[in-house]
């Protein structure tokens, strides 16, 4: 019973954050280190695949690859979030705490 309230959780997690790319997705280009090309298609994209595998997570036979899926698509962000720890000067909103935090939870992310 758990586990099947965390599978629903984390398909709103992920969904709901891949909304986000599409409602504000100046936020997320802001995000993006400089050395990232198309940032705008980028977060266009990772939004897509936020909403369609959190989606996938519930449908029987796609939970597993909906879940490599999500662990390829954290690790591919990782990057801006390390970019954002490692200058928190250009991110005054957010406590650099906060940006450091991130990092792992990344972790957590990818063995929920």
């Amino acid at each position: 019973m758990v586990k099947r309230i965390l599978k629903y959780v984390l398909a709103a997690v992920f969904v709901a954050a891949g909304v986000l790319h599409f409602v504000r997705p100046a936020t997320y280009v802001g995000i993006m280190p400089p050395y990232v090309p198309q940032p705008l298609l980028l977060v266009y994209l990772s939004g897509l695949a936020e909403v369609a595998l959190g989606a996938l997570v519930l449908v029987p036979r796609w939970p597993r690859p909906a879940g490599w899926g999500l662990i390829v698509l954290l690790v591919a962000v990782f990057p801006a979030n390390v970019h954002m720890a490692l200058h928190p000067e250009q991110f005054p909103q957010i406590p650099p705490a906060a940006l450091w935090a991130r990092l792992p939870l990344q972790g957590v992310l990818i063995a929920w």
